[in-house]
């Protein structure tokens, strides 16, 4: 009975198996799915089908996903779909390299099998290379870091997994500072020495390129690169006149200041001043200390180390007006006295300077002949060279070795140049056939600073044509007269002439003719003599009355005219006679060289008689005055 029994139930149990293996049937068939499937595919792509006995879409069947990535697959019928979109992408970057899940079979509710789904997701080059932010950060580096040292070492990276190779942009402003020998690398080297005080940023662009891929995608990146100073520099003094364009090295100025002979005590002021060093390295500004190197004069300069100021201890009175004094000024760094520099100071012991610089003319005239030189001295009217030169009284020879000449306007300085001996000089070939150039020339005193100027007039000349005369002669000749002296000259010249007409006037004045009428009186008698050709002329030399005398002479007496007969003059005699005479001449007795005349006395007498039968008081001279008798 029991065995009966435990065979019913075993038949039952291999019925009940027999069954399900039958029904089961349709979920067998099919196995585990291996796919691929490229990144960014789009959504619906098939990704593989199934392969079982039933089909899905029988009651008795039933097909489930299920599994970490089943939600990137969907099932359409026996096929196995993706399930992406414009917002889902499928990434391999992103979600790996391998989607899995897994296919469970039902039927009737009943699992009868599962499925595994490995899917490979296959990559695109859809991403560009990128740089670690971390590599592309400024940098400083020593400017005294070595060439082909490793300054930077930039990283890039492909999430395509790409090879990245790096290049250096030969446009950036200082690409010629670095290269790159290994591409793949990725490490800036330093092409060439650093200078801080010449550039203390540098500035490069990086490309980091696909070395296998076709699109050969590829991103930049800018690095700064900062210099830190070092110690590689000298002091300098101010101001700095580089040798050389780019050059930082620096020409010492000369530092001048001029004192008078009594000065004493005070700290100069120096041109250009102050005497000021700084360190070469801006960066690092160390310290400077100054020293006074040589001709301080025994202790007559004194130099404070810390600022540079020069002093003046005592005066110079004892040196003579003439003395100059040359310094050596050294500025040293306080951590290194290795690295030190020189200037020059020059300290100028002033004249007494009492008279200004002058010019011997105001304006000054000359001409050039147009050629093709580039360089033709101007000459004067006079055909010789023109010279302009300052006299300073203050010196013997007039001749003030401090003087400088330039010449104003500035715009005219590229036609003409004037030397420091005063010979002006043109661009004969940038000058132009019969025009004319004023120009101002400009004497200073570069010691006291006084200024003194002068025109210039100069005339161009065709080549060929005579130099003219006429007024430019008479400005040659009064060209190098002093104005003073011209004006003395002009003063004594109005002078003389006013003179000459005082001369004149007088002498004029003292030849003017005396009356033609004589008076002769004699006492009760008066006769008027008149004559057409004679005339009675008194004068007297001491207590003597003398006449000159005329022929052809008429006498008007009462009873008519008395006509006498052409004489000579007679002899002189003691009584008084009339006698010929030059005014002119100077006769010391009446016995001079003029005869008396002839037969005076008788007709004289006659006369007399003839008077004293009228009761005349004598012969009259003419109607004017009596004749003084001798005694």
């Amino acid at each position: 009975m029991t065995m009966r029994l435990c065979r019913f139930l075993l038949l039952q149990v291999a019925l009940k198996w027999s069954y399900n293996a039958v029904k089961a049937s349709l979920c067998l068939g099919g196995s585990d799915i291996f796919a691929s499937v490229a990144e960014n595919s789009p959504m619906g792509h098939v990704v593989a089908n199934i392969s079982i006995n039933g089909y899905p879409a029988a009651a008795a069947v039933r097909l489930c996903l299920n599994g970490k990535d089943a939600d990137w697959f969907f099932l359409e019928d026996r096929t196995v779909r993706l399930n992406s979109s414009d917002v889902r992408v499928l990434d391999r970057e992103v979600l790996g390299t391998i989607l899995i899940a897994e296919l469970t079979c039902y039927e009737n509710n009943i699992r009868q099998c599962q499925y595994r789904i490995l899917v490979e997701i296959l990559n695109e080059n859809d991403n560009k290379p990128s740089f670690l932010n971390e590599t592309i950060q400024p940098v400083t580096i020593s400017e005294l870091t070595a060439v082909d040292s490793v300054v930077i070492n930039v990283k890039a990276q492909d999430e395509d997994g790409d090879a990245i190779s790096y290049i250096i942009d030969q446009s950036s402003p200082d690409a010629s500072f670095f290269r790159i020998d290994l591409p793949n690398s990725g490490n800036v080297l330093l092409n060439k020495p650093l200078d801080y005080e010449t550039k203390a940023t540098l500035r490069l662009n990086i490309w980091a390129m696909e070395a296998n891929s076709v699109e050969k995608y590829n991103i930049t990146a800018a690095l700064t690169v900062n210099i830190a100073d070092g110690d590689d520099q000298y002091p300098r003094f101010l101001p700095c006149t580089p040798l050389a364009p780019g050059v930082p090295a620096c020409a010492s100025p000369t530092y001048s200041a001029n004192i008078t002979e009594t000065q004493e005590g005070t700290v100069l002021e120096f041109s250009p001043g102050p005497v000021r060093a700084e360190d070469g390295d801006r960066g690092l500004n160390t310290a400077v200390v100054y020293t006074i190197l040589s001709g301080d004069d025994q202790g007559r300069f004194a130099i404070d180390n810390q600022t540079g100021d020069i002093r003046l201890t005592r005066a110079v009175g004892d040196k003579g007006q003439s003395a100059n004094f040359q310094l050596t000024v050294m500025a040293s760094q306080l951590d290194d006295w290795l690295k030190y520099s020189v200037a020059s100071v020059l300290v100028r012991v002033l004249r007494n300077n009492k008279f200004p610089p002058v010019f011997r003319a105001t304006t000054y005239k000359g001409f050039v002949v147009q050629s093709s030189s580039s360089a033709a001295i101007v000459s004067s009217y006079g055909n010789r060279v023109l010279v302009l030169h300052a006299y300073d009284q203050d010196f013997s020879d007039g001749v003030n070795p401090n003087i400088r000449y330039s010449i104003r306007p500035p715009a005219i300085d590229r036609l003409f140049h004037i030397t420091q001996s005063g010979v002006l000089i043109a661009r004969a070939d940038q000058l132009q056939a019969s025009s004319r150039s004023v120009l101002q020339v400009i004497a200073r005193d570069e010691e006291s600073g006084e200024e003194v100027s002068a025109s210039v007039d100069v005339e161009v000349l065709q080549q060929g044509q005579a130099v003219p005369g006429g007024t430019f002669m008479m400005d040659s000749f009064f060209m190098d007269v002093d104005i003073k002296l011209v004006g003395f000259i002009a003063i004594v010249v109005l002078l003389l002439f006013l003179c000459a007409l005082l001369f004149l006037f007088l002498r004029t004045a003292g030849k003017q003719p005396q009356p033609d009428v004589a008076e002769a009186e004699s006492p009760g008698k008066r006769r008027e003599v008149t004559s057409g050709q004679t005339a009675f002329k008194r004068s007297s030399f001491g207590d003597m009355s003398t006449h000159e005398y005329e022929s052809s002479a008429s006498f008007h007496g009462r009873h008519g005219i008395y006509t006498r007969r052409q004489s000579y003059l007679p002899p002189p005699s003691t009584s008084s006679t009339f006698v010929i005479m030059d005014r002119e001449d100077n006769c010391d007795s009446p016995s001079g060289p003029f005869p008396v005349l002839e037969d005076f006395q008788a007709e004289k007498d006659e006369l007399e008689a003839d008077e004293g039968n009228h009761g005349g008081a004598g012969l009259t001279d003419l109607g004017h005055s009596k004749p003084e008798e001798n005694n």
